[in-house]
């Protein structure tokens, strides 16, 4: 086996795995999926162009891609589902284990998290009109 086909074959394996973790974060509440479905993108973009081209084409993941690839675009509706969602995580946590090191180390890595989402414009318009300026 040539070395191009083993490392297309281990983007292909990483995609899928990658993409497995999309569907469950978009499912679950507390576990992301844009950074997954992102990284599914670049490796079937590496290795297989039937996946590439259908989660470009997916009904859920297609505009996410699509927006993300041509602007940066974090969409503003995701952006506030996924505070939400971080917390309900901290205060489920809190409630669950009184452990406030656990609610903290969580919250600071979920605030990085929210900080990096936050740095992206929320629609194509705001993309566009912080390129214009």
């Amino acid at each position: 086996m040539t070395k191009s086909k083993l490392m297309k074959m281990l983007y292909y394996v990483l995609g899928m795995i990658s993409l497995g973790m999309g569907f469950i974060g978009f499912v679950t509440p507390g576990i992301p999926f844009s950074i997954f479905i992102v990284f599914s993108a670049w490796c079937f973009a590496k290795s297989n162009d039937k996946m590439h081209s259908w989660l470009y084409n997916h009904k859920h993941f297609g505009p996410f891609l699509t927006n993300w690839s041509e602007y940066r675009v974090f969409p503003t509706r995701l952006k506030y589902v996924m505070a939400s969602t971080m917390l309900l995580t901290l205060a489920i946590t809190y409630h669950a284990t009184q452990n406030i090191n656990a609610v903290l180390w969580s919250g600071g890595f979920m605030f990085v998290v929210a900080v990096w989402a936050w740095r992206y414009p929320g629609s194509i318009e705001q993309a566009k009109n912080k390129k214009s300026t």
